[in-house]
């Protein structure tokens, strides 16, 4: 539970609704976020901390985020507000930030689609194109302009990609991934047909969006930046669509987590981030097989901490489809970068 009173008292230091008394609710968290609603006089936020179990390195990247979201403001991207920044743990304990409260829903905390979107096919198809325009708009943003030249590395980005996660895997390995070294060996010896640096999400997906209610469907904001950095944005678009079906309707690739019926094809996606981003797709075999490949290095970490924690163990199975699709796909693509 966060301190109040040294709240209140570092949020009057800043202007922000001096004097006035705090509300404040418990919205979600886990090992690396907490997350409180916070609403004083004309202000509605919300305060994202990293709980005190969380590691030193965490406040970094609480930063990092707040580096992110500082730099969009003023961008056509559809993100929270940034409101104000801590980097004195000795406030609450942790380094934090406030951000303007979405009103909004979010994928993961609905029972199925919400109204209109449950039954009006139509409609929910707005909702893979809102999803996809979110990182298109973001791969034109100008992050040198925006202050964000320290984010990343991008030179020798798809250079360091592989060695990086082999050498993750290596530390957590506890079993063999079938498929590993026919995708690891596709990976090193293919690149991209261009690469423009930019700035990426990192874990873009439908759990990591909020809407506005109603429709039409409306991208509210991106949120959950821990993976953010500047990199190759059309990981991103690799993110969504490596195992987005071509045709919704008689496919299930793997989408397990939300219900595609009524959904645009894969190739509709594809062309909508080419028509708003400005970036080629053809070599969007690439960055699925990275998808793919670098996904299931990321979720048996997970797998390989699992214990008595049934979600995480439900990441096994998970891995092992996505590396031997990662496989199957870098030998039968006719992609040649």
């Amino acid at each position: 539970m966060i301190d109040i009173d040294r709240l209140a008292t570092w949020m009057d230091g800043r202007d922000l609704a001096v004097g006035e008394p705090i509300e404040h609710a418990f919205v979600s968290g886990g090992t690396q976020n907490d997350i409180y609603e916070i609403r004083r006089g004309g202000l509605h936020a919300a305060l994202r901390i990293p709980p005190p179990t969380a590691p030193e390195t965490r406040d970094a990247g609480i930063l990092r985020e707040w580096a992110i979201i500082a730099a969009l403001d003023g961008t056509d991207v559809p993100h929270t507000r940034a409101v104000a920044a801590c980097e004195d743990a000795s406030v609450l304990g942790r380094a934090f930030y406030l951000m303007g409260y979405v009103d909004g829903w979010s994928p993961m905390n609905t029972d199925g689609w919400p109204p209109p979107f449950d039954t009006d096919l139509k409609a929910r198809q707005g909702l893979a194109y809102q999803l996809i325009d979110g990182i298109a708009l973001l791969s034109k943003v100008d992050w040198q302009a925006r202050g964000l030249e320290g984010l990343g590395h991008p030179d020798g980005f798809h250079e360091r990609q592989v060695d990086r996660w082999t050498a993750f895997l290596e530390r957590i390995k506890g079993r063999e991934l079938p498929g590993f070294d026919v995708a690891s060996g596709w990976l090193r010896q293919h690149r991209p047909l261009d690469f423009i640096p930019g700035l990426m999400h990192g874990d873009y997906q439908f759990a990591n969006v909020m809407y506005e209610h109603g429709a039409p469907a409306t991208l509210a904001a991106i949120v959950d930046w821990e993976m953010g950095t500047v990199g190759d944005p059309k990981l991103d678009l690799g993110w969504v669509v490596h195992s987005w079906p071509e045709d919704p309707a008689t496919e299930s690739d793997g989408f397990s987590y939300v219900d595609m019926t009524g959904m645009p094809s894969r190739s509709a996606l594809l062309r909508r981030y080419a028509e708003v981003s400005g970036r080629q797709v053809e070599d969007i075999d690439y960055y699925c097989v990275l998808a793919k490949w670098k996904l299931a290095v990321v979720l048996e970490q997970g797998f390989q901490r699992a214990g008595d924690n049934t979600t995480l163990q439900s990441f096994g199975p998970v891995v092992l489809d996505l590396m031997q699709g990662a496989a199957e796909l870098a030998e039968s693509t006719d992609y040649r970068g």
